[in-house]
């Protein structure tokens, strides 16, 4: 009689749990837009969520600490004129989010580590370069400053935050709108899928495709990707009879699946949030009211269901820790934030271990706040692995780090050809003349608020003394 031998694997016996009620956020209006985002972004600082907002697109920013009710006058970030799509805190800088909007522009903002009196509405920069609604945001994973969009005019732009410049600008890759885009490990190419049904492989840089499969799922609803440590992709998407599917593809040989698994009938699209560290993939569904998570081995079937955390209500939207988020002394490898119509749920996955001791086998070194590169020298050509640390003794989010922006002068970009002569007035570009006139302008008007304040101060010190020579 044979036994059945049961697959080695220390997730194994990985388990989910809710957070305590008192742990979790309550009282926020959580955006009903249509629009397949996670709707919440969550680094070891921060819990941004999009939430409904009148005349316009908002979304909340709490410390992770400020759990329970939220103040309905709680401040927002505000400044889109139509609904905000898709938000993502920088992977270099825990105060630096980026939103995407219905308006077509992007804007990127600096977030206080203390919280604000009022609405913050001033971005650091706002980037215009799309012609439709932006709904797809990525920060490159090891360049300083580097971010990519994705907006429904099928182009995709990667920006460089620093300078407010589009460094490169792919827009004849896509003839429908783009779904999903997703770096490799070290931002050297991008997954993207497509309305067209085609998963593509693309170097930005060279601005090609450099591989691409059609019908990676037979289904017309949209698809997901994701690159895993190995190099393959991981696929979500839907069969010709709308069954939930997923995939695991190699890039070198995209005829064949490496795995291909039917899940269940279901409208929702399943947002994979892959962990490289465990290679680990948590499917969330839209609507679902459940987390499936499987490990990704280079055994067969590749793809090993290992369980689903299930609850009651369903998702509208999930957010997903950056490793160095998570509590080492508590064994956990993974923390979803999920959201309600009304609040926000952490929930926690745990490797159930009886030692107290640091796990290195569940933790190693894993990607830190260091960028690897700048701009330019990526840019360029250079190519780096994402710079770790090790979380032996935790994780402490560094200080508020502002993000300067210096906005390069477009209109003045390109050397002058021919002997250069010194400039005069008239020479100066319009840009820097209208620069100069509004900052003589502000200068001026801060000195007739001066000089008023002044005389006002004069008139109050007159006023008390003729009260004190009253009084005596």
């Amino acid at each position: 009689m044979s036994r059945r031998v049961v697959r080695q694997s220390k997730f194994r016996h990985v388990f989910g749990q809710a957070a305590k009620a008192d742990q979790t956020y309550e009282d926020i209006r959580v955006s009903k837009v249509t629009w397949d985002s996670s709707f919440c972004a969550v680094n070891p600082k921060f819990l941004a969520i999009i939430v409904e907002a009148g005349g316009g697109g908002a979304f909340i920013v709490l410390p992770l600490a400020k759990t329970g009710r939220v103040d309905k006058n709680y401040p927002l970030v505000t400044g889109h004129t139509a609904p905000v799509l898709d938000i993502d805190w920088c992977p270099h800088n825990d105060n630096v989010i980026a939103s995407a909007s219905d308006d077509t522009t992007i804007m990127v903002w600096q977030i206080p580590d203390y919280t604000p009196v009022r609405n913050i509405t001033e971005p650091i920069i706002t980037l215009e370069g799309h012609s439709k609604r932006v709904g797809v945001l990525s920060w490159h994973p090891t360049a300083r400053n580097v971010l990519l969009s994705a907006g429904g005019d099928n182009v995709i732009i990667i920006w460089n935050v620093g300078t407010g410049e589009v460094l490169l600008s792919l827009d004849d890759l896509h003839p429908d709108i783009i779904h999903s885009v997703c770096w490799n490990s070290n931002g050297s190419l991008l997954a993207t899928t497509c309305k067209d049904k085609t998963l593509r492989i693309i170097d930005p840089r060279k601005s090609q495709v450099v591989a691409e499969r059609f019908a990676a799922h037979e289904g017309m609803r949209p698809m997901r990707a994701v690159f895993t440590r190995q190099g393959h992709i991981f696929t979500t998407g839907f069969t010709r009879m709308s069954q939930r599917e997923l995939g695991l593809w190699d890039p070198n040989n995209f005829e064949e699946p490496v795995a291909l698994q039917e899940m269940d009938t279901s409208n929702g699209v399943l947002l994979p949030f892959y962990d490289p560290d465990s290679s680990i993939v948590y499917l969330c569904g839209k609507g679902d009211s459940s987390i499936r998570y499987f490990e990704i081995t280079d055994e067969p079937p590749f793809v090993h269901y290992l369980n689903t955390f299930s609850s009651k209500e369903p998702q509208r939207g999930m957010g997903f820790m950056p490793k160095r988020g998570l509590d080492v002394s508590k064994c956990e490898i993974a923390r979803f934030y999920k959201l309600h119509e009304r609040k926000c749920e952490p929930i926690i996955m745990t490797v159930p271990r009886k030692s107290d001791l640091f796990q290195d086998d569940l933790y190693p070194d894993t990607p830190g706040p260091e960028a690897a590169l700048e701009a330019d020298e990526w840019l360029s050509g250079q190519d780096a692995e994402p710079v770790l640390i090790s979380l032996r003794d935790g994780y402490v989010p560094p200080k508020h780090r502002e993000l300067r922006v210096t906005k390069r002068n477009i209109l003045d970009a390109r050397p002058p050809s021919g002997p250069r002569r010194s400039q005069s007035a008239s020479d100066t570009p319009l840009s820097q003349q209208h620069t100069l006139e509004t900052l003589l302008e502000e200068i001026k008007t801060l000195r007739e608020r001066v000089q008023a304040q002044e005389q006002r101060i004069t008139a109050l010190e007159n006023m008390l003394c003729e009260l004190v020579d009253g009084t005596d």
